[in-house]
């Protein structure tokens, strides 16, 4: 069913809203403003979901998507590529200043920074995972569905993940294809095969290091060594396998050096670092407390854990720890802290893991977030605690998509 909407607001999640009938509509392909000819997709007993199909008086923002295969029906990967960039990083301002006032009673003026390394918002996502087809081919999921639809290249990947060629190669039998470029210069191809299945490995760069993902953690070398280095600033991070790095070039040495500027660490203060991964802001916050001082890492990732204490193994006053959050303060009776930086996954802290590090009566909590959703949720559980929130900076890491990458600063009342 096809309806003609006048576009309000941006919503989280690369939609904006409008109304028809009385009802709420989540409208993607749109911008605030425009007049469209929507295609209902999801109707629900609250809303309804809509791809705009037709731009009837468009919005000055608009521009044409550079990929051809962004659009309604098409390709998921992108939900802003009919907008200019600047347009693009004012809507996920609104965003983030919405969930912030909606969820956490906070008005917030900032806006969405650009990250260095994507002037024209392309070409940075060095790590992008492809899904297979039944014949073997790549592409990308549609929008909701695992629909694939198939791409021989992709417009904000990396020009070196780009350059491995494997859109144009054939995974008979893998139902995933990771490519990676990492910031030294190194390439890699993770795969993971379909249950029960043999991927036969098409001929590669032997440059390219080449992984089958074996599910629960393992990885399996083909090619190559079992890990790639990222560098930022004079410091190297191992990073085995498919693990969690930041994808865009400029976002690690961005995100480091907002969460020392916020966490303002001291020599000889007791830090932890949670979810702390390979150790990126565990190295920065070991070097500023120094040897008087101690960081404390957890990685519920086993193999990240290995790589973290790997990296900093010339910075004894820094020790890792696998488990989840709240087990492992626990298991080691830690009771206080000086400082505590958090960067949990997109479902953010939650109410548990929020109880538990609010009683460590830490002066700073520092917390990096890829969701401003869930991070305005625990920024107001924190202030039942007693935190506020002192400042928040946010950064366009992801151009061309809805997500974005805050830092929060909240600080313990004296009172």
């Amino acid at each position: 069913m096809a309806v003609e909407l006048t576009v309000g607001p941006v919503a989280h999640g690369g939609w904006c809203v409008a109304r028809h009938d009385g009802r709420v509509v989540f409208v993607r392909h749109a911008l605030p403003g425009e007049r469209v000819l929507a295609e209902i997709t999801e109707e629900t007993s609250r809303f309804l979901r809509a791809d705009a199909v037709e731009i009837l008086e468009p919005s000055a923002d608009r521009v044409t998507p550079p990929c051809p295969f962004a659009g309604p029906g098409r390709c998921g990967g992108c939900d802003w590529q009919h907008a200019s960039l600047d347009a693009q990083r004012l809507l996920k301002t609104d965003v983030v200043a919405e969930q912030l006032r909606r969820l956490a009673g906070i008005e917030w003026k900032g806006v969405v920074e650009e990250v260095p390394g994507a002037p024209d918002g392309l070409g940075w996502r060095t790590r992008v995972q492809f899904a297979v087809d039944r014949e073997g081919v790549l592409g990308l999921r549609r929008h909701r569905s695992h629909d694939i639809e198939p791409v021989d290249a992709c417009l904000i990947a990396h020009p070196e993940v780009e350059n491995v060629g494997a859109e144009v190669m054939n995974w008979r039998n893998a139902s995933s294809v990771e490519v990676i470029a990492s910031s030294s210069g190194e390439q890699a191809v993770v795969v993971a095969p379909r249950p029960r299945r043999t991927v036969a490995v098409p001929d590669l760069d032997t440059s390219v290091a080449v992984f089958v993902d074996e599910g629960k953690g393992r990885t399996r070398v083909v090619h190559g060594r079992n890990h790639l280095t990222e560098r930022v600033g004079d410091r190297d991070f191992q990073v085995t396998g498919s693990g969690f790095w930041q994808v865009h070039p400029g976002a690690a040495a961005t995100l480091l050096a907002t969460v020392l500027e916020f966490a303002a660490p001291q020599p000889g203060e007791w830090a932890l670092d949670l979810y702390c991964g390979v150790g990126l802001f565990a190295a920065g916050l070991a070097e500023a407390v120094g040897p008087e001082g101690a960081v404390f890492g957890v990685e519920s990732e086993a193999v990240a854990v290995r790589d973290a204490e790997r990296n900093l193994r010339d910075l004894p006053q820094a020790r890792f720890a696998r488990g989840r959050v709240e087990n492992a303060l626990d298991r080691f009776g830690i009771e206080r802290a000086d400082l505590v930086v958090v960067d949990p996954p997109r479902a953010g802290l939650g109410r548990d893991v929020v109880d538990r590090v609010a009683a460590l009566q830490a002066g700073r909590i520092v917390y990096v977030s890829c969701d401003p959703a869930t991070l305005a949720r625990d920024i107001a559980w924190l202030a039942d605690h007693g935190y506020s929130l002192a400042d928040l900076r946010a950064f366009d890491a992801f151009p061309m998509t809805h997500h974005v990458e805050c830092v929060a600063l909240l600080v313990k009342s004296s009172i």
